[in-house]
């Protein structure tokens, strides 16, 4: 039976198929893990311009949403 499935998964159109599908899936459950979350996702958004940002304006950002979080875990 392994040997059958060995040989199923060696032919390029099955194993194309199986990769698809496990990245497809891997792919809607990170993005699933990161958007369900309201705080999670404003978390996120709050790093958005960060690059952009002066260093003592991002600290504070960060910082607040740092504080935010702690807040809402506990």
């Amino acid at each position: 039976m392994l040997t059958d499935f060995w040989t199923w998964i060696m032919d390029i159109g099955n194993s194309q198929t199986v990769a698809l599908l496990i990245f497809f899936s891997v792919f809607v459950g990170i993005v699933f893990y990161l958007y369900a979350s309201g705080k999670r996702g404003e978390r996120l958004e709050s790093y958005r311009y960060a690059p952009l940002l002066d260093e003592d304006e991002a600290d504070k950002r960060v910082k607040a949403a740092e504080a935010s979080q702690a807040k809402g875990e506990k």
